[in-house]
């Protein structure tokens, strides 16, 4: 079955064109810039060299147009016509309460989604006008919605609530929801293939660092607490992000006797938190870790401190979630970060030797990049590197829904 996938964000859109079965991707690219002036859109084949191209694209309608005149071209295709892709699956970032799995896009659903763009406001318009896109170029195929939260529903109410009063729950919708679902979901189930032991049996921490980093207990296969909250922005300190923050220092610094145009405004604040935050702005140096750590060998102590900072807290909701599970079998790494970064690995597990997670240097080393296990032998809790593959998971719910109905 092929299956087209697509991520949309604000002015993007990523695809693939996947075979659900085995993985293998045909085609892949992403449409940048749209709305915006100097739009490109990148179309890559494994066996002919990148394409590029600088083009007008006022809208994901004209992207997605563009990206299906590229799969199917003489030159460059791989398909003779549009009816040889059998669905399109969609990444959709927030689901809210309404959606505790993957769903066939119905009208109603549509509807649902429009409904939740207040907790997802950057997100979901986006993911829903590269479903507009695709039901317009192709109205008779199947198109899939799988929610990059879908995976945390199954987390209990003492874990998703936060303490304020109940009607905010009720009223406004306040929860933690959790996010990098997909990914979390695949590289657990992965972990379960390579342990040779059923999900149900398992207590796992699955760690998805990367420049948005997320951590997962999941406990019988299923999600039980994770640490990004009602929005991506709690947890671990990540890229650009503060990750968990005392609310009041919002207030403290809205309150401040500032100049005017010194002065904090919630939207200056929101600002700094979401995108000028995190290991960037702690170091001053940069977002990306293969900098932080070029400059703290050098002798950054700002960069030293916000790679121990995020190394620490992610050694903290370790520790946490095994607290929480009642045990641990097994820490997985993913994502950018957690499969190339030896060093962050190390630092993350290191002291936790006495919840029976025990790092092998060697391995650490020779399986960066590629994957694999990298504790001792005879580590009671196994640490493996896993690398993520949301497409591949998008794909497979995809196939599995279509051929269900």
């Amino acid at each position: 079955m092929r299956i087209l996938i697509i991520n949309a964000g604000s002015s993007s859109l990523k695809y693939q064109l996947m075979h659900a079965e085995s993985g293998t991707i045909q085609a892949k690219g992403i449409a940048e810039r749209i709305g915006i002036s100097g739009s490109i859109i990148k179309y890559e084949r494994p066996d002919l060299s990148p394409e590029k191209r600088v083009i007008e694209l006022p809208n994901h309608t004209v992207a997605m147009e563009h990206v299906l005149e590229l799969l199917t071209s003489e030159e460059f295709g791989v398909l003779d016509s549009m009816d040889e892709i059998d669905a399109v699956g969609h990444r959709v970032l927030q689901g809210g309460e309404a959606f505790a799995g993957s769903y066939i896009i119905t009208d109603e659903v549509i509807e649902a989604i429009k409904e939740n763009i207040p907790l997802g406001p950057l997100h979901n318009p986006a993911n829903l006008a590269g479903i507009m896109a695709c039901r317009k170029a192709m109205p008779d195929k199947p198109q899939i919605a799988v929610f990059d939260t879908a995976f945390h529903a199954s987390m209990p109410e003492h874990a998703f609530m936060y303490a304020l009063p109940y009607r905010f729950y009720t009223d406004f919708r306040v929860r933690r929801y959790g996010f990098h679902g997909t990914s979390h979901q695949y590289v657990s189930q992965e972990a379960a293939k390579i342990l040779g032991r059923n999900p149900e049996d398992l207590k796992i921490v699955t760690c998805h660092l990367g420049n948005g980093s997320s951590i997962t207990a999941v406990d019988g296969g299923k999600s039980v607490d994770t640490s990004m909250g009602m929005t991506p922005l709690a947890g671990v300190p990540m890229g650009t992000r503060t990750g968990d923050l005392d609310p009041a220092i919002l207030k403290y610094l809205m309150e401040l006797d500032l100049d005017e145009e010194d002065a904090f405004s919630i939207q200056d604040l929101d600002t700094i938190m979401n995108k000028q935050s995190g290991v960037l702005g702690i170091s001053g140096v940069s977002s990306d870790f293969r900098d932080l750590a070029a400059a703290a060998n050098e002798g950054n102590k700002r960069a030293r401190l916000a790679l121990k900072m995020f190394t620490y807290n992610v050694r903290k909701y370790i520790g946490a979630y095994a607290a929480a599970m009642g045990g641990l079998d097994c820490i997985v790494f993913t994502a950018g970060i957690g499969e190339n970064t030896s060093d962050v690995r190390a630092e993350c597990v290191e002291g936790l030797e006495f919840l029976g997670a025990e790092l092998d240097p060697a391995r650490n080393e020779e399986f960066n990049h590629i994957g694999g296990e990298i504790s001792k032998e005879g580590s009671r809790v196994k640490i493996l590197i896993i690398p993520t593959n949301e497409e591949l998971a998008i794909a497979r719910e995809t196939a599995r829904l279509v051929e269900g109905a």
